[in-house]
């Protein structure tokens, strides 16, 4: 991968027009059986990550400054009995679904567009009328092949610049979906996207315990509803935002880039199939390695005082990530850190929600466990990329001596190592059980999976209000 140079992009031709013209002309019948099937297990994912993040104190604080704000009562929040306009509706959401390190992930593109889409095309098909579940699901694909062929060609140089996909091409894929919900035509599509990605914004420093982080979903899916709506009333925007030459996207936030993933194989290869879930309320970065020490402690019948050390070998991108040393700051900081992450697997077998309560992130038995962990980079997991950036290999030396190795490709959860449907299922009814009823949940659920035959899907927005 090459130094990017600004002459690089001026062959791309019209790529931000291509996108436009796919998203406006894109129909539920072009998507193929395993698109949709994907797109509906995206659905559910999203709404279970948001109705638990709605629970959480950083969304109730953006929550609040919205009822006081007010908005045009268009669009309810999933998890309460409040509605507000379509763009605060959003901010609040997407907030929430990004708001728990839950949502899904494309190790590639390192983008979580279920917690950006998903809010964005519920939210208008409440203010709009009589939006179908195919239509639905064809403005969610939309959003999920724009944003992430976007941040394909973004590549990993731009989160090693310090730059958070989710707050900066996060807003890609709420104008996308956004546009395909208003039925937008082609050159409208490309100045959403002009406008979406003049407003792109998000720093990784946030990942050190900031609220800030969690609001970069919400931000990036408000930005991209307000670019549709403004395309939609002839106000523009920067009309080749993703190939300009000089302060495009690409050129101005990647050092490297691969601008033919913007276009290649658009209606014929589907980004959405490479979607994986999170097993883990943590960084994706930490779950082949979380994966591989609670299989090693089951497999072998280990305690956490069994174990003398844990070596990590992982890619230089997690371990610049998630490997920086532990000092507790807040919820955040835990999620995103392999030493925490790693300790609290030891002793509880699992990293969801009860894992961060605040007492936990500076309880003794886990800061003393944390003393036996090592973590290095191995080159070799550089080699393939951001194919590769989640590889690992751990050893595990109990203190009578034995030692416990493995190595693991690919992560729980990602397309090579996927979660069951019983364990998607398991993972939603967890999370949505937060705030809805067990009854309710099933509704959520078989609703969702006959969404093809939805004819209007105000029903599902309204089985997760309270």
């Amino acid at each position: 991968m090459k130094t990017i140079e600004r002459h690089d992009l001026d062959g791309v031709g019209e790529a931000t027009l291509a996108l436009g013209t796919f998203v406006a002309e894109l129909k539920y019948d072009d998507l193929p059986a395993s698109v949709v099937a994907k797109a509906k297990e995206c659905v559910l994912d999203g709404l279970g990550c948001c109705l638990f993040g709605v629970t959480q104190p950083w969304t109730q604080m953006i929550l609040e400054m919205v009822r006081e704000q007010g908005g045009a009562l268009q669009a309810s929040v999933p998890g309460t009995n409040f509605r507000t306009s379509v763009s605060q509706a959003v901010l609040v959401t997407s907030t929430a679904g990004h708001g728990f390190e839950l949502d899904d992930i494309h190790v590639g593109a390192h983008l979580h567009p279920g917690s950006l889409t998903v809010p964005v095309a519920l939210a208008f098909a409440e203010s709009l009328d009589g939006v179908d579940g195919r239509a639905f699901l064809t403005g969610v694909v939309a959003g999920y092949e724009a944003g992430l062929r976007i941040g394909l060609a973004a590549t990993g140089s731009h989160f090693m610049r310090g730059y958070h996909f989710q707050g900066t091409c996060g807003g890609f894929a709420a104008a996308a979906t956004a546009a395909r919900m208003l039925s937008l035509d082609a050159n409208k599509t490309r100045h959403a996207l002009g406008i979406a990605g003049s407003q792109a914004a998000g720093l990784m420093a946030a990942q050190e315990g900031a609220m800030a982080k969690r609001m970069h979903g919400g931000r990036a899916a408000q930005s991209g509803v307000y670019s549709a709506l403004l395309a939609a009333r002839g106000f523009t925007g920067i009309p080749n935002v993703l190939e300009a030459p000089y302060g495009g996207f690409l050129s101005s936030y990647t050092d490297s880039a691969q601008p033919a993933n913007l276009t290649r194989g658009l209606n014929t290869e589907w980004r959405i199939l490479e979607m994986g879930y999170k097993p883990y309320a943590s960084a994706a970065s930490t779950h082949t390695a979380l994966y591989a020490l609670g299989t090693i402690m089951k497999e072998h019948v280990l305690k956490p005082d069994d174990i003398q050390a844990v070596h990590l070998y992982c890619s230089t991108m997690a371990h610049r990530h998630c490997a920086w040393p532990y000092e507790p700051q807040g919820i955040t900081s835990a999620q995103m850190s392999l030493f925490y992450t790693l300790a609290v697997m030891a002793y509880d077998g699992e990293v969801l929600t009860d894992q961060f309560e605040l007492a936990r992130l500076e309880e003794p038995v886990l800061l003393d466990f944390i003393k036996r962990i090592r973590i290095e980079v191995d080159p070799a997991y550089d080699a393939g990329g951001d194919a590769t950036r989640h590889e690992s290999r751990m050893a595990v030396t109990t203190r009578d001596g034995r030692r416990f190795e493995r190595h693991d490709q690919y992560r729980k959860g990602s397309p090579s190592n996927p979660m069951t449907r019983e364990e998607r299922h398991t993972k939603f009814r967890r999370l949505a059980g937060a705030v809805l009823s067990e009854s309710r949940v099933a509704e959520v659920i078989a609703e969702i999976e006959a969404l093809e035959t939805s004819r209007d899907v105000k029903r599902l927005a309204g089985l997760m209000t309270l």
